[in-house]
């Protein structure tokens, strides 16, 4: 219901009535978006977020390591959801910009409130951070963002983007694209919608193919999710015989010898090694994409 009322407000915020005087469409859009952020800036919902947030991203690490990019409404909201992430994982923080798990990138200036101060960096310092996060192996995982680094930077190791401020048309694309890139063992990126840009998105995708862009992204989760179980079914089934369960509970001498075990049950079917591991490749893949979604959690 909040989505359906924020959708709503969004659009009122930024489409006038036809006919509309074009300075009172822009006096009431300007109303409607500063009503929408402080609905979506309400300390309670930014609370939920931040704690949905850690849960997902947390478990989403279990599966396969990354990193993520934030986008929230304005730059208020990307502190408060800054100081609301820290507060439930305090270890996240550092005040040097060389350390600490996550950032929030903006300009700023000295005349901006006291509490955005700290996070107000030149542009030096903002590239630093940027190459940081480009690392695979730095422990800088998260970085919150309002409008930066959403067209022009890549950082193939991003893994997931969360959005929680309203996008349109190719702006959504630009957004989109920084996290879809394919990297060593991420087959694309997973969006994690806060603020109901579904149709949003089905739209700046038709656009995008009917200006000749290729491929086909996934729209739900739902798709990758059967994909993975179709995949495991078939894996599954290769092994049917074989009581590979075994594993997870043997100790480490059972498990070396149940790897072997295994091995020679799959050399022996017909063209065996290469099936398995095609469908195993396809497998991960579709887990990476469906994780942490609960049905690949349960069969993590």
């Amino acid at each position: 219901l909040v989505k359906q009322f924020v959708q709503r407000l969004v659009e009122a915020a930024v489409f006038g009535g036809a006919g509309d005087d074009i300075d009172v469409v822009e006096d009431q859009s300007k109303a409607n978006w500063s009503c929408l952020e402080a609905i979506v800036g309400n300390q309670h919902r930014i609370d939920n977020v931040a704690q949905d947030l850690v849960n997902h991203f947390e478990t989403r690490q279990e599966i396969f390591d990354g990193k993520a990019l934030i986008v929230a409404m304005s730059r208020r909201i990307c502190v408060a959801l800054y100081d609301a992430i820290v507060a439930l994982r305090p270890d996240w923080h550092d005040p040097d910009d060389a350390k600490g798990v996550i950032k929030v990138i903006m300009t700023g200036s000295s005349a901006d409130p006291q509490f955005m101060q700290p996070h107000v960096r030149n542009k030096e310092a903002r590239r630093a951070i940027g190459d940081r996060l480009k690392e695979p192996e730095d422990p800088l995982k998260l970085v919150i963002v309002r409008d930066m680094w959403l067209t022009g930077f890549d950082a193939p190791c991003l893994h997931t983007l969360y959005i929680d401020k309203p996008m349109k048309g190719h702006n959504l694309m630009q957004a989109i694209a920084r996290v879809n890139r394919v990297y060593k063992d991420k087959p694309g990126g997973l969006v994690v919608d806060y603020i109901g840009i579904a149709s949003d998105l089905k739209r700046a995708l038709a656009t995008y193919t009917e200006g000749g862009g290729k491929g086909q992204p996934t729209l739900d989760i739902n798709q990758a999710a059967t994909a993975m179980q179709e995949k495991f079914e078939v894996v599954d089934q290769m092994l049917s015989g074989f009581d590979y369960r075994r594993y997870i509970t043997a100790d480490t001498a059972t498990k070396l010898t149940l790897i072997l075990e295994a091995e020679e049950f799959i050399l022996g079917l017909e063209d065996g090694k290469q099936r398995f591991i095609r469908e195993v490749t396809l497998l991960g893949k579709t887990f990476a994409l469906a994780a942490p979604d609960e049905r690949a959690m349960a069969i993590k």
